[in-house]
C-alpha cells in the first residue's frame, strides 16, 4: 500500500461514529481488526486480506464490507489498534520520558514488524494515534520549547526510532532466511580486498579494522548509542531556551 485511505472514510471507522449493527453475527470492528492484527503477526501484512480475516472469523467475506470498506481502511485501523498501549505517560523528566517512549516504540515495532510496511506519513487520527501524539508532545511539556521546537523534538525521535527498528527488523528477517550476517560477510570474503583496498578505501579501511578490533555493536546498543545523542541536542536546545 502505497498511501493511506482518504480521513474521509477512515475516520468515521476509525472513530466508531460509523459503525453498523451486526445483524446478530456478533460481528463487529473490533473483532474485523483483532483477527487481521493476528494474522499480520504471524505471517506479516501481506497475509491480511479480507477473505483471510473472514476465514480466521468464521463468517462470509462479503459480511466484513458492511463494517470495513476495503483493505486500506483496515490497515488504518490496524495500526490504531495497535498504539492502544501508548496512552499511559511515563514517569520520570522530559529526558527519562522520551526515552522511555522511544525503546516503548522501538518494541512495538518490533512485536509487529508489518508497522514498518505501511506508510510512514500522514496517518488518519484515530483515538490511540492521537493519544499517543498528545503523549509524545507532553513528554516535553514544561521545558521551555516553543510549540514548533516541541513538535520537530518528537519528530525527530519518531523518525530515528523507525529507521533504526527497520534496520533491526530487516536483519532478524535477513536471519530467519539465511541470510544473516555472517552469510553477508561470506559472500563478501573473495571480494575484500577490493571492498577495503587501504589506499583506494583509507577511512574505510582504517574503521573497519579498529571496529573489529573493538567488537562489532549489537542492535540494542547501536539504538542507545543513537537515543542518547538525540536527547543530548534536544537537552541543548532545552538549555538554550531556561
Amino acid at each position: 500500500m502505497n498511501s493511506w485511505p482518504d480521513p474521509g472514510s477512515a475516520l468515521p471507522l476509525l472513530w466508531r461514529t460509523a459503525e453498523r449493527p451486526s445483524r446478530g453475527s456478533g460481528l463487529t470492528i473490533g473483532a474485523i481488526v483483532e483477527a487481521a492484527v493476528l494474522i499480520a503477526d504471524a505471517d506479516g501484512i501481506g497475509a491480511v486480506t479480507m477473505r483471510s480475516v473472514a476465514e480466521r472469523l468464521g463468517v462470509g467475506t462479503m459480511s466484513l464490507y458492511t463494517h470495513v470498506p476495503g483493505k486500506r481502511e483496515l490497515y488504518a485501523l490496524m495500526l490504531d489498534r495497535v498504539f492502544a498501549d501508548a496512552a499511559e505517560k511515563p514517569e520520570g523528566d522530559w529526558r527519562e520520558r522520551c526515552a522511555a517512549i522511544a525503546r516503548q516504540d522501538r518494541d512495538r515495532y518490533l512485536r509487529h514488524p508489518w508497522l514498518l510496511e505501511l506508510p510512514a506519513a500522514r496517518p488518519a487520527f484515530g483515538p490511540n494515534v492521537t493519544a499517543k501524539y498528545d503523549r509524545d508532545l507532553a513528554a516535553l511539556d514544561g521545558t521551555g520549547l516553543t510549540a514548533a521546537e516541541m513538535n520537530a523534538a518528537v519528530m525527530s525521535l519518531t523518525s530515528f526510532v523507525y529507521g533504526a527498528a527497520r534496520f533491526q527488523s530487516q536483519a532478524r528477517s535477513d536471519e530467519r532466511d539465511g541470510r544473516g550476517e555472517r552469510r553477508f560477510w561470506q559472500d563478501h570474503e573473495p571480494f575484500m580486498h577490493l571492498v577495503l583496498d587501504p589506499e583506494r578505501f583509507p577511512t574505510a579501511h582504517r574503521v573497519a579494522e579498529e571496529a573489529r578490533n573493538e567488537g562489532d555493536a549489537d542492535h540494542d546498543s547501536s539504538f542507545e548509542f543513537g537515543l542518547e545523542r538525540l536527547l543530548v541536542g534536544i537537552g541543548d536546545l532545552i538549555g538554550r531556551r531556561a
